[in-house]
């Protein structure tokens, strides 16, 4: 596990969402430590996916949503991050891996942004925290597992 410290890990939508989430401080202090780390070490990496939901859900789903103003900076910066860009390709192995894994097609499409940016890591709330897809591990980063 040592080695995945190492290398570029991909972070899921909802990770962001608790950074500015007021109404969950345990899970905010939490994310924002993991995105800061990542950020600093440049091993950070997200999807076109990621902004887009991060975007909504910033504006629309928090209790105290953020404007958009604020949201649009927020996505602006996290762009600076390694970023895929998906294709109609990686559509298609989304939906492979959403049936073989039996995913959500969301889930999907983030495992396999994760997967084609060589990550070995992907933090997410939305899988479960210690399982392999192929060889990338899923982390959980408020489960006590990780």
């Amino acid at each position: 596990m040592s080695g995945i410290n190492n290398q570029r890990q991909f972070v899921d939508t909802n990770i962001f969402l608790y950074a500015y989430d007021l109404s969950e401080p345990l899970k905010r202090e939490k994310a924002q430590k993991l995105i800061s780390s990542l950020w600093q070490s440049r091993q950070g990496v997200i999807s076109i996916q990621v902004l887009q939901e991060l975007y909504v859900n910033l504006t629309r789903k928090l209790p105290k949503p953020i404007s958009a103003e604020r949201a649009a900076q927020i996505i602006t910066d996290l762009g600076q991050w390694s970023l895929h860009e998906p294709t109609l390709a990686d559509l298609k192995r989304a939906i492979d891996l959403e049936k073989l894994h039996k995913l959500s097609f969301w889930d999907a499409m983030i495992v396999s942004s994760a997967q084609q940016m060589g990550c070995k890591l992907l933090w997410t709330e939305d899988l479960n925290s210690g399982q392999y897809i192929d060889d990338l591990i899923i982390r959980n980063p408020f489960s006590k597992k990780s």
